[in-house]
């Protein structure tokens, strides 16, 4: 700027010293910096970023490993699938371990079962009654996942009560007696009643699951050999995997579910880490078998089901 003329001389100097004095009354309104001495801080600063960091600073590689760890869990589908999800509805993501039509199968079929098993008074109180409580208590467990269950799958609305009415009989058919004979004849027709379409009308329930009421872990293990079993079974050689491949689908995905029952909070020993680890394992090389029936990859189906009985035997060994 070209300042010809003694006004404009002085009215930029006039400006610069507005400026020079609004500086001087901000640093004057200004706190001081406040001052500490060292050991006034050692307990609440760190003294260096690298001491903020048990293990160091983070390097990129790390950062990258761990993140790629995370999206293989994510994906895989098996081990903790729903632990951490908080928008699921119930404790575990179901869905991702069995379909719906595994579930309603294994439902009939148990229900078919139960049916010969409570006939008459003195086949059930000379031993039917264990029988009945295996047979309760995986169709209370069936109940309370389909209680918990995203997708659409039957008798969801009624779940909450067929869990507790049948839940309650199987813990009482611990032992045989008439009385006990009647409460199982009467699941016996609500069982009948569901399926047909009837449905549960006037019973009151829980909402949510209480895993220590539904079920125990001992019916859940003789369960799960069972499974296991039939699993040896359907996969001895590629001629018997063929002709029952849905067979050993299904009880694939209901073994993964049982590994993920026995973990839910309420359930024996489901706080122990090691007990942790051998139930994720079983489940997440269940959900590895069900895969390789998606790839019709029949060497893998085998080998997974015999790491299954390894996985199994290695817990039975030290739990019961």
């Amino acid at each position: 700027m070209n300042l010809t003329s003694p006004f404009q001389r002085w009215l930029v100097t006039a400006i610069g010293a507005c400026f020079v004095v609004s500086l001087v009354i901000a640093d004057e309104r200004r706190a001081p910096v406040p001052k500490f001495e060292k050991d006034e801080t050692g307990g609440v600063f760190f003294g260096s970023l690298e001491e903020a960091f048990r293990a160091g600073l983070p390097s990129l590689s790390k950062l990258r490993a761990a993140s790629e760890k995370q999206m293989q869990a994510q994906s895989s589908g098996g081990g903790n699938a729903g632990k951490g999800d908080s928008d699921s509805e119930g404790s575990g993501n179901w869905e991702k371990l069995i379909s719906a039509s595994s579930i309603e199968d294994e439902i009939k079929r148990l229900r078919l079962h139960y049916d010969t098993v409570v006939s008459t008074p003195g086949a059930f109180n000379g031993g039917g009654y264990l029988e009945a409580r295996l047979d309760l208590s995986v169709l209370a467990t069936l109940f309370a996942v389909i209680n918990d269950f995203k997708g659409e799958v039957r008798w969801k609305k009624d779940a909450p009560v067929a869990r507790d009415l049948i839940a309650r009989t199987a813990y009482n058919c611990k032992a045989g007696s008439t009385q006990v004979y009647n409460e199982a004849k009467l699941r016996k027709q609500d069982l009948a009643d569901l399926v047909s379409g009837g449905g549960l009308t006037g019973r009151d329930s829980e909402p949510e699951n209480d895993w220590s009421s539904i079920v125990d872990r001992s019916p859940m293990m003789e369960y799960l050999e069972l499974l296991i079993g039939e699993l040896e079974d359907g996969v001895r050689d590629e001629k018997s995997f063929r002709g029952q491949i849905d067979a050993v689908q299904r009880n694939a995905e209901l073994l993964s579910l049982v590994g993920e029952v026995l973990i839910q909070e309420g359930m024996d020993e489901a706080d122990d880490e090691d007990y942790q680890g051998l139930s994720d394992s079983m489940t997440e090389q269940s959900v590895q078998v069900v895969k390789a029936i998606g790839r019709d990859d029949y060497d893998s189906v085998r080998q997974g089901v015999a790491a299954i009985r390894q996985r199994c035997d290695a817990c039975h060994e030290q739990y019961r």
